[in-house]
């Protein structure tokens, strides 16, 4: 179920991140604002769009942020491995990890060994 999850996740993303996508959405909510008039501007009318748009963002949200979890794994794992075949500190395997303030620590430290390069040349 995970690879299917994942494969719909990848292609409705994909797919949204098109132009047509957008230009669909566009005519849709352009025919919703020229049909007010023939419903009056009507309740229901307001409730077609308020409906649509927070299920699309509802199930939008879970896709994106699946497609965006695999992403950020899948650079992690490149970024350890280029650590660790290269000449980069060890440390900073799993730093995803911390919390911010630990991040932070070692941002400082990054921060400062640059300045120390930097006067030493």
């Amino acid at each position: 179920m995970e690879k299917t999850f994942n494969r719909l996740a990848g292609a409705v993303a994909r797919a949204t991140g098109r132009p047509w996508a957008f230009a669909l959405c566009l005519t849709a909510v352009l025919i919703w604002a020229a049909a007010g008039p023939m419903f009056h501007y009507s309740e229901t009318w307001q409730l077609v769009i308020n409906t649509g748009t927070t299920i699309i963002t509802f199930l939008m949200v879970f896709l994106i942020q699946n497609t965006q979890n695999r992403d950020g794994a899948a650079i992690q794992a490149k970024l350890d491995e280029l650590i660790r075949s290269g000449r980069g500190k060890n440390d900073f395997i799993g730093i995803e990890h911390l919390t911010e303030a630990e991040v932070e620590q070692f941002r400082s430290l990054c921060a400062q060994a640059k300045i120390g390069k930097t006067m030493a040349t």
